[in-house]
This record gives structure tokens, sequence and C-alpha cells, in this order.
């Protein structure tokens, strides 16, 4: 029984530095969008905190990246910029 815990355990640690970063990539990540999600209801910044998120979320999932770049598409496609 404990070595079933202790494998369990091994399991669940973060063995290397970029295990670690990316976790918590991760969890601020979703954090921010969690928030970005709460501000289109609440007053607040939600076109800044959504972009935000996905950008930090797009290095670890593909899911985020096509997200981020639908945005930026259709920002470009309201603002267009004329040089």
């Amino acid at each position: 029984m404990v070595s079933i815990l202790k494998l369990f355990l091994s399991r669940l640690t973060v063995k290397t530095l970029s295990q670690a970063r990316r976790i918590i990539k991760i969890v601020i990540g979703f954090t921010l969008l969690l928030v970005g999600i709460a501000l289109i209801f609440l007053p607040g910044p939600a076109t800044v905190v959504i972009p935000l998120a996905l950008a930090i979320l797009a290095g670890e999932f593909l899911w985020a990246k096509r997200l981020l770049d639908r945005f930026n598409a259709g920002v470009k496609h309201l603002w267009p910029l004329k040089r």
C-alpha cells in the first residue's frame, strides 16, 4: 500500500525547472482567461485580458494559438494600418 502511494506521489512531483515553468504558465494563463471571461459581464478590460491570457497559453496549446490568430485577424480587419 505504501509503495503504491509513493509511486503515485512520485508521478505528481515536478522533476525539472522547465516542468515547473510550464505548470506556472498554464495556471497563470487559465486564471487570466477565467478573469477575462468574467470581465465580459463585469466592468473591466476584457478585450485586453483575454488576448493576454491567450498569448500566454499559445505557447503551450494549439487551440489558444488559433484563437489568438483569429482575434488578431479581426483586430487587423477593424483597424487597418496604412503604411
